[in-house]
């Protein structure tokens, strides 16, 4: 029996892996070395680890920002890269200043990753702030200015939000972190390789292979070298002492191509892929359709190409996400469903969305390699189960 055909639309979540990534990681495992350790004295191990150091200088080009191959530190995906991030960097800077800075600012849209990590902030002795977007999905630097404080010793934010797509004032606010004496972070992960990164003065910025067609369960941390940082875990003095451990080289390898690729290419493909999500906003937010966007229904320079966030109000997400899944498109829901009760997004509601519209949301995620065709017929799909209710 065959399999049925799904038009994937959740990209932001994991995109599909690129052939060329595939064919690199392939590449290296059928190299004599291909299964040496990086760290190790002998002939292949230094094989392994000059093929490492190329797909290190590889990465600082794609995330540029003034990164060297050096500071880029290998870790197991995004996740890790942010929970290693703000912990290790808190950790540094309190350190440095002796106690005197013990305030950790996040903005209230972040990833779970980060926003997690806060529970575990205040274990240690950390107060934890929180900067707040308006309603547009922005964070701005004054906000930012405000949550800091005098004590404020690391700022943790994203340069696009994974749900809405908006794109932050990474720039701006990392000067205003700056100027308070403060260090900071970007969290990349949803923007790298798809807008480039305005982030040249972060002390750290978090991506990871897979949301580019690189493999799962491969990412990094660029942290500049004089950056403080407390090492969250032990053994090995892997990756500059920031991340003990074996390094996935053949996985570093697949990043590198995947962001070798995008890069390259993202003057074409970026406003290809926003003619397309535009496209698809038109048709779902026209008149009458019942369906809002989160923010607007437009996509310019201040949002991610391929991303579409939208609500039903008189829907739930999870019922639209099935439905949808009935008729063979994957996509995301802006909230979560846990232990049996549909949450509303801590992003929608941040931005000051009623919790009853925030329930109804929708993301839908694409880069060039999904058709106009298959995005005219989830919007078909789409628009029947809305007229159906």
């Amino acid at each position: 029996m065959g399999v049925a055909r799904y038009v994937y639309l959740d990209y932001a979540a994991s995109a599909p892996l690129r052939p060329e990534a595939r064919d690199a990681w392939l590449a290296y495992h059928g190299e004599p070395f291909g299964m040496a350790n990086p760290n190790s004295l002998h002939t292949l191990g230094r094989e392994a680890a000059r093929v490492l150091d190329g797909a290190r200088r590889d990465l600082a080009r794609a995330v540029g920002c003034g990164f060297r191959p050096g500071e880029v530190v290998m870790t197991s995906g995004g996740t890790e890269s942010n929970n290693l991030a703000v912990l290790g960097m808190a950790e540094g800077a309190r350190r440095r200043s002796r106690n005197r800075r013990n305030r950790v600012v996040l903005s209230a849209i972040e990833h779970d990753s980060v926003l997690d990590v806060a529970s575990l902030l205040r274990g240690r002795g950390f107060e934890v702030g929180l900067a707040r977007p308006g309603r547009d999905g922005v964070v701005s630097a004054e906000e930012v200015r405000r949550a800091m404080g005098d004590s404020c010793a690391l700022v943790s934010v994203m340069a696009a939000n994974n749900e809405t797509g908006v794109v932050q004032p990474t720039a701006k606010i990392v000067a205003a972190v700056h100027e308070a004496g403060a260090l900071a972070h970007v969290d990349a992960v949803q923007a790298f390789g798809r807008i480039p990164l305005d982030a040249a003065g972060a002390d750290a910025v978090s991506v990871a292979a897979h949301k580019i067609g690189g493999p799962i369960g491969v990412g990094a941390l660029a942290i500049r070298m004089r950056c403080p940082f407390e090492a969250q875990s032990l053994g090995g003095g892997q990756e500059g002492g920031h991340r003990p451990g074996t390094q996935d080289v053949a996985g570093a390898v697949a990043f590198a191509c995947a962001a070798r690729l995008v890069t390259d290419d993202m003057a074409e493909v970026r406003p290809r892929v926003a003619t397309l999500a535009n496209h698809v906003y038109e048709r779902l937010c026209a008149a009458g359709t019942g369906i809002e966007p989160t923010t607007v229904a437009h996509v310019d320079d201040t949002r991610l190409p391929g991303m579409v966030s939208v609500m039903v109000p008189s829907v739930d997400s999870e019922s639209l996400v099935l439905k949808l899944d009935e008729r063979g498109f994957e996509v995301s829901a802006g909230s979560a469903c846990s232990s049996g009760s549909l949450d509303a997004s801590h992003v929608l509601t941040a931005m000051g969305i009623a919790r009853d519209e925030a329930l109804g949301s929708l993301r839908v995620s694409f880069d060039e390699r999904v058709t106009a065709a298959d995005l005219d017929s989830f919007c078909d799909a789409l628009l029947d189960i809305v007229a159906e209710g």
